[in-house]
């Protein structure tokens, strides 16, 4: 950082002006990119999944709350833990402002993991989450969407995970599904993804690609190990 080019102000927006250029027509690609992923083929979910939240027992269906569109967060939560992941709360961190936002726009927004509901209140609460939050602990419904992995497929040696064959001794993984309900009733699954595909969600790390120093992350152990629940930064 010590050795960066400075230079006059003309300097700076002449090379700022040709860099805009750039970002221009990533802005292009990616609002085409957007039109062929909401192009993408649908499958209907036939399968019967049910979750318990605060309200109680609810179907896929009753997810949607009233709405014809749904995004489910795939959040790390495995019943034998105490506390969500570090990484997906990190995510979540950006999700309480949008709710209202997302159903204006016919879309409902809940996270899924399959940590009993208990443990999830509990810790929702630590955080100061106010977004739905459901557990799918009886369901196969994280299993389905290739997040959550059985004794079983871990002891294989590889799972499938962002629609490839992986190596992972990790429970659960991060994810998003979404899904629409038509006027008839009808469930499909239009669209996840997984991996570095959840990056546009998260804010603050849109922020930070911004910044000289971006996300400052090339010497560390892995990549998010700077990542704390947000209540323990200071500690």
């Amino acid at each position: 950082m010590q050795q960066h080019p400075v230079v006059s102000r003309e300097e700076w927006i002449e090379a700022r002006t040709r860099f805009l250029a750039k970002e221009k027509e990533f802005t292009r690609l990616r609002d085409e990119l957007s039109e062929e992923r909401r192009a993408l083929p649908w499958v209907r979910v036939d399968k019967k999944y049910a979750f318990e939240g605060p309200a109680g027992r609810e179907t896929l269906a009753d997810l949607f709350g009233g709405r014809h569109q749904l995004i489910v967060y795939h959040f790390m939560f495995d019943p034998s833990w105490e506390a969500g992941c570090k990484s997906c709360s990190f995510w979540a961190d950006n999700y309480n402002g949008i709710i209202a936002h997302l159903n204006q726009r016919d879309v409902t927004h809940v996270a899924v993991s399959r940590a009993p509901l208990a443990k999830l209140e509990a810790f929702r609460q630590r955080m100061g989450w106010t977004f739905k939050w459901v557990s799918s602990h009886e369901s196969d419904f994280n299993f389905d969407y290739q997040v959550s992995f059985r004794p079983e497929d871990l002891a294989k040696g590889e799972v499938v995970y962002n629609y490839a064959k992986r190596k992972s001794s990790m429970t659960e993984l991060p994810g998003l599904s979404v899904f629409y309900k038509d006027d008839a009733g009808q469930i499909f699954h239009t669209y996840s993804c997984y991996a570095r595909g959840l990056d546009l969600l998260n804010s603050a790390y849109n922020h930070l690609d911004l910044v000289p120093k971006g996300r400052d992350e090339a010497d560390l152990p892995f990549s998010m190990s700077w990542v704390r629940l947000h209540d323990l930064y200071d500690r």
